[in-house]
């Protein structure tokens, strides 16, 4: 009996790994197609000057919930002011920090408090006041004060509350973002056939971490110098560029990253905004506006652009990455749960059918799957249970499988127009990816199992401060 456990264990584990290698290849031609599509067609200039001239150019809101973020708030805000954009709004939400930003806000961009008629469409933690500065070149700017609501989400539904133009790009006071970034995602909204509704675009996100930033603007774009920052700019790299580049191409885009999205705030309203007890409130927001549509049986489209539209700091250490992580993993767990009747149900589309599948599958089993086979590995190891001739002849194919993923990502940043400018930046992509497996990935998959273990007994949870080093240590100095 117990030899048929392991064996039915080994073959489960063997066409497990090969479904999730399948899938990859998978996303990586989907990928692929619509890079060189959009090589061949898209034209920076000639979307800059079209949306500058036309009398019909949407107004874009920015909202930024901030919470302890006196190291970075006045940089980033510089970055979201300085923007080229004909038509938008910066709406930093002061969700009860307990630290200096809400008064250095005050006192940098001499902000006073004005009479405004909050309208609450969107459930959240008491309002307070708001705030417009007296200085004419930042009429664009408007903090809201609040209460602090224990959540990013809270935050931003009060955001989306005060906004005034009909897209909202939902970001982080901790991102620097690209001056082209509005540009990039409006226009697949502007361009759509009208056959279906763009409720959503999600923009590449990589990490800050190394890059020089000066006067809230990025001037030089490095590779992270630092391990784990470096471990991640390669994971965000391969979840835009292949992940999300290939679920786009299919409509099922699991999630708008929380560091940058944009949003149709008329369908993100009507589907209730996002969850204010949500820990993982860019996945949750795009399962409510994809099940508001499947309801009302309305054509949709969520696309990804795969142009860089922020830098975000990513954590520098174990204990934040720790931090981020266990968070990540107990909204994940979230998430499927609140939304659990839409998976494997025909009526969500894509995201029924496809997508939430393949979270349960691929992302939340992934780490259950992974220890335990790691421990009937040890085992196995121990008994002599092992086909060692086997083994290492699966385990170089699955590890020089990942490689060539890093190659691609390589060939795909191309495309895109070549994010960095000397080989020795794609070299250290290149040992991220030989070490990758053996020092980072054991981390994530300890900390996911935290994080389910965290939901499980911790009803309490709270919203933690991501602790920031800033960016001032990279300004160069003129």
């Amino acid at each position: 009996m117990k030899d048929f456990i392991f064996d039915f264990f080994n073959y489960a584990v063997f066409f497990y790994s090969s479904l999730l290698i399948l899938s990859f290849i998978l996303f990586s031609i989907l990928s692929l197609r619509a890079l060189r599509k959009r090589w061949n067609t898209y034209l920076r200039g000639y979307v800059r000057e079209v949306i500058r001239k036309s009398p019909y150019t949407p107004g874009i809101s920015i909202i930024a919930p901030a919470y302890n973020e006196e190291t970075t708030i006045i940089d980033n805000v510089n970055s979201m002011l300085a923007l080229d954009y004909p038509l938008f709004e910066v709406v930093i939400v002061n969700d009860g920090s307990t630290d200096s930003t809400l008064q250095k806000m005050i006192e940098y961009y001499r902000l006073v408090e004005v009479p405004y008629a909050y309208m609450e469409r969107i459930k959240t933690k008491p309002y307070r006041r708001m705030f417009r500065s007296t200085l004419p070149r930042y009429k664009q700017l408007t903090l809201v004060d609040k209460e602090n609501g224990g959540t990013k989400a809270d935050a931003s539904n009060a955001g989306i509350n005060t906004a005034q133009y009909p897209y909202f790009i939902c970001t982080d006071v901790d991102c620097i973002l690209n001056t082209n970034a509005l540009y990039d995602c409006i226009w697949p909204i502007i361009s759509s056939d009208n056959r279906k509704q763009v409720i959503a675009v999600s923009g590449t996100m990589l990490m800050g971490n190394g890059c020089i930033v000066n006067k809230g603007q990025m001037e030089q774009v490095r590779m992270p110098r630092t391990p784990i920052p470096l471990f991640q700019q390669l994971e965000y790299m391969r979840s835009f560029l292949i992940g999300k580049m290939g679920w786009s191409a299919l409509n099922g885009i699991p999630n708008v990253s929380g560091g940058f999205g944009l949003f149709d705030r008329s369908v993100a309203i009507a589907a209730g905004g996002y969850d204010g007890t949500s820990f993982a409130e860019d996945m949750d927001l795009i399962t409510r506006m994809v099940g508001y549509m499947c309801d009302f049986n309305l054509p949709y489209r969520i696309v990804q652009v795969p142009d860089t539209c922020c830098w975000t700091e990513g954590p520098p250490g174990l204990r934040m990455l720790q931090r981020q992580r266990t968070r990540w993993a107990r909204g994940l767990i979230q998430t499927l749960a609140i939304h659990h009747k839409m998976i494997f149900n025909k009526k969500y589309r894509q995201t029924g059918l496809l997508t939430l599948p393949y979270i349960v599958v691929f992302e939340f089993l992934a780490p259950i799957i992974e220890c335990s086979g790691f421990l009937t590995f040890l085992y196995l190891a121990f008994t002599n249970g092992i086909n060692w001739h086997t083994a290492w002849l699966i385990l170089l194919s699955v590890y020089g499988f990942c490689q060539l993923l890093t190659l691609i990502i390589i060939v795909f940043d191309y495309y895109v127009g070549m994010r960095y400018s000397t080989v020795r930046e794609y070299g250290l992509l290149m040992l991220a990816s030989l070490l990758e497996p053996f020092i980072y990935h054991p981390f994530l998959t300890f900390f996911s199992l935290k994080g389910y273990t965290n939901y499980l007994v911790a009803h309490d949870f709270k919203w933690k401060k991501m602790e920031r080093a800033g960016f001032k240590h990279n300004i160069k100095k003129s």
